[in-house]
């Protein structure tokens, strides 16, 4: 029943922020693309600039399934760094540990790699690592425990079942899925990164905080 009910929050949400966040949501969107609620399907009047923006912002916030103090700080670095602060940040959430393993394959949903962080699943380079929000270098190693390895959903990961109805394994990951080995090649480049967002207007939505 949890599961069913957490089913239906994400696809709400999906909805809400028109994008599929799960695989599962995917297939609800393309039966019902429209808004939820009964008024789903009526026109609306256009959003103010603000209200575009905050959408963009927990679009971006929902794909990483990250809290907005996180959310927050990776702006405030993302400013710090030398380029286009849209790209820094977009670049910097996807070296999170949780993101990888989602992109590598050895997770379904975002939800469930970080799940898999937490519960010590994970390992990089040989240790263990529980925070999701931990940031891989390039040349790091993420795999998975050898105790896991035999649980039924590491096993229909190294089957390549989860690869199936994700995107494309990014070119900054070297993934051997049967192993369950994932390896940061070298840093993201945004036009590669699998997420759905126009980050200069989260950019704007919190420059206009400042």
């Amino acid at each position: 029943m949890a599961k069913h009910n957490r089913t239906r929050r994400t696809v709400r949400q999906s909805r809400a922020l028109g994008i599929a966040l799960t695989p599962k949501a995917e297939k609800y969107l393309e039966r019902r693309p429209y808004g939820p609620g009964q008024h789903g399907r009526a026109r609306k009047k256009a959003d103010s600039n603000y209200a575009t923006q905050l959408k963009e912002k927990q679009r971006l916030r929902a794909q990483y399934n990250i809290r907005e103090a996180q959310m927050r700080r990776a702006y405030l670095e993302a400013k710090r760094t030398e380029g286009q602060t849209g790209k820094n940040m977009v670049e910097l959430l996807e070296t999170r540990l949780d993101a990888l393993v989602l992109r590598a394959g050895f997770a379904r949903t975002i939800a469930q790699a970080r799940q898999m962080v937490v519960h010590r699943h994970i390992m990089v380079d040989g240790v263990r690592v529980d925070r999701p929000s931990f940031h891989v270098k390039p040349g790091q190693l993420i795999h998975v425990h050898p105790k896991a390895e035999k649980t039924a959903p590491f096993q229909a990961a190294a089957a390549g079942e989860h690869q199936a109805v994700l995107p494309e394994v990014p070119a900054y990951l070297n993934v051997e899925i049967e192993k369950l080995h994932a390896k940061l090649e070298r840093k993201p480049k945004r036009e590669e990164i699998p997420v759905i967002c126009d980050e200069q207007l989260v950019v704007e939505y919190y420059s206009r905080l400042a």
